[in-house]
């Protein structure tokens, strides 16, 4: 039964965000970009929608906005290559799709819908995928839409310096959503274009289920950050079980993995939403690009660790 009421989050990654550090041209286009992904959502809530179509939406946007790591304005690898990955998962049932290392959907978010609704598979990755996504006729983009001279000159640099890849990335971020739609249902998506300079094909945590993207009957997660740590304390999952099994509420199971995460040395943050419509987002870093907005008409856009 509906109770017409939604609530919708998203994230745009989490890194050195602070204050005269951002340019602020890129401050307001990532506040731009962050409120027009929550406007695409939220329609799709308000109309009585489904959390998985909000999520998508919601993440459609983001991938098209050069603002960040997904899409448009996606890392390159070590080899100069666009390979983006997605997520998408429905709490209702569990059902999730996944794609890893494609180089052509514009949407990457699209496919792993795709992957999702066809349900003989949860993930795919590589040429496969691509052959799926021609023929599921996803949208397709050639790589001078996803490559910017930016990300190029990032590649560059780090391949003169010889420095962590990571380091160069947290002032971008990949790009996630969660949602609770009228009916009480929710669900995550995830996109990322990952780090600049991966090698040996390098999947992060963001296309895996239940480590970067989760969603169940007891809350929707994606997280953003550094992937290898959040694999390795399956966060999504990890979060929900907590939820489920130990009665915590969304904010202290996130706490705790969080904690786990930087206990093991990584960093990063997390948006997580509940059925019963809580919020909560947490994240290690001075920043995250964050939004919400919710059916009573809360809308937030910030940035930095001292706003809300």
């Amino acid at each position: 039964m509906s109770d017409r009421t939604w609530t919708l989050t998203v994230h745009g990654g989490s890194g050195r965000f602070e204050r005269g550090i951002i340019p602020a041209e890129a401050d307001a286009g990532a506040r731009a970009g962050l409120g027009r992904a929550l406007d695409a959502g939220s329609a799709v809530l308000a109309a009585g929608g489904t959390a998985v179509d909000a999520v998508q939406a919601a993440i459609e946007v983001l991938e098209d906005d050069p603002h960040f790591n997904a899409g448009r304005g996606a890392a390159l690898s070590g080899e100069g290559r666009i390979e983006l990955d997605a997520a998408i998962m429905d709490g209702r049932a569990r059902e999730a799709g996944s794609v890893a290392q494609v180089t052509t959907p514009r949407h990457p978010i699209a496919l792993a819908r795709a992957v999702m609704d066809e349900g003989t598979h949860v993930m795919l990755a590589g040429p496969g995928a691509e052959a799926f996504a021609a023929a599921r006729g996803v949208e397709a983009a050639d790589a001078g839409w996803f490559e910017l001279p930016e990300r190029r000159r990032q590649l560059e640099e780090l391949l003169a310096r010889g420095n962590d890849a990571f380091d160069v990335d947290m002032k971008y971020g990949t790009v996630g959503a969660v949602a609770r739609d009228a009916n009480g249902h929710v669900a995550a998506a995830t996109s990322t274009g990952g780090v600049t300079g991966k090698r040996w094909g390098r999947i992060g945590d963001s296309p895996l289920i239940g480590a970067g993207t989760w969603a169940d009957d007891a809350c929707a997660v994606s997280a953003t950050g550094a992937g290898e740590y959040f694999v390795r304390v399956g966060a999504g999952r990890t979060i929900a079980a907590r939820v489920k099994m130990l009665g915590e509420s969304i904010g202290t199971a996130t706490d705790a993995v969080l904690g786990e995460i930087v206990a093991l040395g990584g960093t990063g943050g997390l948006i997580v939403v509940a059925p019963s419509g809580e919020t909560a987002w947490r994240f290690s870093t001075p920043g995250m690009y964050r939004a919400t907005a919710s059916a009573e008409g809360a809308r937030v856009v910030a940035i930095y660790g001292d706003e809300e």
